[in-house]
């Protein structure tokens, strides 16, 4: 850092930034310091070497630096401007983007409010439903548009992830104690066993992107309303070509570890109804694997950001508690418990989907289950978006059990994975419900089937209220269905007749023995 110091130095003063009026502001990671000021930010590399990362010549720095621009203004122009050196001048003085000889790099950008940041906006308990929904369409929209590889053997590269990560954690082993690596080594080895098909699978169908690669909540910003994706991995392709639920999964994490697993499910589910792909739903076998290793790369990181610090400091102390944290739990991650499979079901206007929604976070593994709803399902069906409105013969008996037979072979293959689901759906039908118990009992898991009830004149309120749903239900559907349709046997039945909390309280009281 001392071949730096005069540059940091520089480029905190006002004069740096022309006399532009206020403080400068500075933020430090463990690779990269940008300085804040008026409008703008740049940002420069660190003087640093570690395992996965070399910023410690001028020139690998610079390198850096524009790899960065390349890889990032495609996804946020807003953001990114371009690429600018420090130089000295003959009188010895430096000046941003001068034309003297270069002593340092950076990237210019446009400098954002920090409490735009998907961290802030979480940590202040902003992350709404709909928000969590835009980032994993941002998520998605960048997944689809990153160029994708064919490769048979993608279980190497998570291989080679988890044997550089386990080495890089090996020279910090005195530092992490009692963190036991051994047994992060061996749960890591045991879920890549587990996986190997899978992974393969994905990696020769194209599932393998130039991804981010470090996405995370303080790498999303909210700007002008959308989720904006930035500070993408530029320092090794590797690193960033990656399988697409593997750069999720560091999102999912970071959501998870700061209390926010309701959003990760949303997340979650919100990717994968979207995406509609059988390779996503089967990669959720290796979503456990995903999770440990990306808690153990912030572990790292944290670590060796903390090592960084003077000796005995309180950051130092607070950099490698946080590491021990994220190592606990990345070893937690590794062995997820067993699935199991809940139905909803009742006449339009129960609550299903609200309730189906709410009691996803609560099932394992992390962050969550799989909620299939058929409204939405019937939509992907016909090729059109969830809240346009189908015709009648959309919903005839050979289309409605076409809609139930999707959802059971998604369910089949999620739990296949490992991954608990929720089913939401009418359920009108007794063939129906024995099909999804069937689903269960092939798969060797445990089954609870939840049946909603509620007064006629709360299910036509609550149906004619919707917009922007996916059900099409009317007054004369719930009408309909009361006429036909009688409580199951064997389902638990629960009032949702009032708020959706005491529904959900309810239906916890019911189905928590069994996890």
């Amino acid at each position: 850092m001392d071949e730096q110091s005069e540059v940091i130095a520089f480029l905190e003063s006002a004069a740096a930034h022309g006399g532009q009026s206020g403080t400068v502001e500075r933020i430090e990671t463990h690779g990269a310091i940008v300085f804040l000021v008026g409008c703008d930010a740049y940002k420069i590399k660190r003087a640093v070497r570690f395992s996965y990362m070399d910023f410690s010549t001028l020139e690998l720095r610079r390198k850096a630096i524009e790899q960065e621009l390349v890889v990032n203004r495609p996804h946020a122009p807003q953001i990114y401007l371009r690429v600018v050196p420090i130089t000295r001048a003959a009188d010895g003085t430096l000046r941003i983007g001068g034309t003297g000889t270069a002593v340092e790099w950076a990237v210019h950008m446009r400098r954002f409010d920090q409490s735009a940041l998907l961290s802030a906006i979480a940590d202040r308990g902003a992350l709404t439903p709909d928000l969590a929904r835009q980032v994993a369409d941002a998520v998605l929209t960048s997944h689809r548009l990153a160029p994708h590889v064919r490769d048979g053997n993608a279980d190497a590269r998570m291989l080679k992830i988890a044997t550089d990560l386990a080495r890089g954690l090996a020279a910090l082993s005195e530092a992490l104690a009692p963190f036991r690596l051994d047994e992060f080594e061996a749960r890591s080895m045991q879920a890549l066993d587990r996986t190997r098909p899978c992974l393969r699978a994905r990696g020769a169908a194209g599932f393998v992107a130039r991804c981010h690669g470090d996405l995370h909540l303080n790498n999303i910003v909210l700007w002008n309303g959308a989720p904006v994706l930035f500070d993408a991995i530029e320092f090794d392709e590797t690193l960033a070509t990656i399988d697409t639920l593997y750069d999720l999964a560091f999102l999912l994490m970071d959501l998870d570890h700061r209390q926010h697993r309701e959003a990760a499910n949303i997340v979650l589910n919100r990717y994968l109804t979207r995406s509609d792909a059988a390779l996503d739903i089967d990669g959720l076998a290796a979503l456990p694997l995903f999770l440990g290793l990306r808690s153990a790369v912030r572990g790292l990181v944290a670590a060796q950001r903390g090592l960084q610090q003077p000796a005995r400091s309180v950051p130092r102390a607070k950099s490698l508690d946080a590491a021990r944290s994220n190592l606990d739990e990345a070893v937690r991650y590794l062995s997820p418990p067993s699935p199991w499979l809940i139905a909803v079901g009742g006449v339009s206007g129960t609550g299903k989907s609200t309730l189906a929604a709410a009691l996803a976070p609560h099932l394992p593994p992390v962050p969550g289950a799989l909620h299939i709803r058929t409204d939405v399902e019937r939509k992907a069906h016909f090729g059109v978006s969830e809240t346009t409105r189908l015709p009648p013969e959309s919903y005839t008996k050979s289309a409605s059990d076409a809609i139930y037979r999707r959802a059971a072979d998604k369910a089949r293959a999620a739990l296949a994975a490992g991954h608990s689901v929720i089913v939401d759906a009418v359920f009108s039908d007794p063939a129906e419900r024995e099909h999804v118990e069937n689903v269960a009992l092939a798969a060797g898991v445990p089954f609870s089937g939840l049946w909603l009830t509620a007064p006629r004149e709360t299910l036509v309120a609550r149906v004619g209220a919707r917009t922007n749903d996916a059900s099409d239900a009317t007054a004369d559907v719930v009408d309909l269905q009361l006429r036909r349709v009688t409580n199951p046997v064997g389902w638990s039945p629960v009032d949702a007749g009032g708020t959706h909390d005491a529904t959900l309280a309810a239906a916890l009281r019911l189905i928590m023995p069994p996890i």
